[in-house]
């Protein structure tokens, strides 16, 4: 099982990073970027990543300090490039709503004519089916195997 809390330096000294209990219990861990933790949604119907800044307490994008904004942007086109190159999607949705989770998140969703919601948002067009082990295990080994040759850093989870 791979560490959802990571120590991280803040202005007020050391600060826990742990991941919402919602994420935890809708995704699979890919690994980790230099500022953002790298999930799966675990919905078979969509390719969906989810970003999440290892900062704590913040809520929407603006409140990233400007550095790690664009550190964020070059993860988000990491993401982007992956999803693309990886399982040929024909357009990008990318969006953070945090309505119903409060930490920031950025959802990344390879989207093509033939999904389940096309042209529609995903949101409540379908319910969530689970990915069986085998195919998980397949999309989670492509996608860790993409985003390392991208800059993912693995982090250990003992």
């Amino acid at each position: 099982m791979f560490r959802q809390a990571l120590l991280l330096w803040g202005e007020g000294g050391m600060a826990e990073f742990e991941l919402h209990p919602q994420l935890l219990a809708d995704t699979h861990w890919i690994g980790d970027l230099p500022l953002c933790r790298v999930l799966l949604m675990n919905n078979s119907n969509f390719p969906w990543l989810v970003l999440v800044p290892r900062r704590v307490g913040l809520r929407e994008l603006f409140e990233l300090s400007d550095d790690d904004q664009l550190q964020w942007l070059a993860e988000c086109n990491l993401i982007s490039r992956v999803l693309v190159a990886e399982l040929a999607a024909e357009k990008l949705n990318i969006a953070a709503l945090g309505n119903m989770v409060p930490q920031l998140h950025i959802h990344c969703l390879a989207r093509f004519q033939s999904d389940l919601a096309w042209p529609a948002p995903v949101w409540g067009k379908a319910p969530a089916v689970a990915y069986l082990d085998e195919a998980l295990i397949e999309l989670l080994t492509r996608l860790r195997a993409a985003l390392h040759r991208g800059g993912l850093v693995f982090v250990d989870a003992s």
